[in-house]
């Protein structure tokens, strides 16, 4: 694990040049990947089990890439804090492994699970390993999250807060603390927002029409 002295050049660099502050999504990318909705996504846990996105509908959600041999490791535990105090007002957090970038996250999902639980506590939801960056590999939440947002994670744990209604209201790089204003007034400004009515589910296919019956003859 790096020293503190590691993590605390690491936030002075981040600061003074922008390191981990997001990058640019190319020009050239594709559209944003269909669904059109945060919530309209299927991926996997961490555990392997199918997860549905849907079912955090309604609700903010905090998108974070998390790697494990990282300068800013450490913010899983301010994670967690703001997990805990934030999840019955309506915030979900979720961390995505990532290997992008330095190779910092090079373990399996159970090593990834046990070194979270161990070190950290960590409780909220983490799903299995992804990519971030474009190309083949990128997973098709990020291209999604990227071509929302414009800004891709040029680093671990940048942050994305998605709105009630599934749509990306910012991305936030790594140098922005889970637990600091800036990331909370965001939550904060979501969270006030009122949550969508769910969509009015459509009639049977072939169903009839509901027609007043015809009077009967005197």
């Amino acid at each position: 694990m790096p020293t503190k002295l590691a993590a605390s050049v690491l936030s002075v660099v981040s600061a003074v040049t922008g390191f981990g502050g997001g990058q640019a999504v190319p020009t050239d990318a594709p559209a944003a990947a269909k669904p059109t909705s945060f919530f309209g996504f299927r991926t996997t846990a961490l555990d392997g089990t199918p997860a549905d996105l849907g079912a955090h509908r309604g609700k903010v959600v905090l998108v974070v890439n998390v790697a494990s041999r990282c300068g800013y490791t450490s913010q899983y535990a301010d994670l967690e804090r703001l997990w805990q105090q934030y999840k019955d007002k309506g915030l979900v957090v979720i961390g995505f492994p990532c290997n992008d970038f330095g190779g910092q996250e090079p373990g399996s999902e159970k090593e990834i699970g046990e070194f979270c639980r161990a070190t950290y506590g960590v409780t909220f939801p983490m799903m299995s390993k992804v990519g971030t960056k474009p190309g083949s590999g990128q997973s098709e939440i990020y291209a999604f999250l990227g071509a929302a947002t414009g800004k891709l994670p040029s680093w671990n744990f940048g942050k994305y807060v998605v709105g009630r209604d599934g749509v990306p209201v910012a991305f936030y790089g790594s140098g922005v603390k889970p637990m600091g204003d800036e990331l909370r007034a965001a939550i904060d400004a979501a969270l006030a927002k009122p949550a969508p009515a769910p969509p009015a589910a459509a009639p049977p296919t072939g169903a009839a029409a509901d027609v007043p019956a015809a009077p009967k003859a005197p």
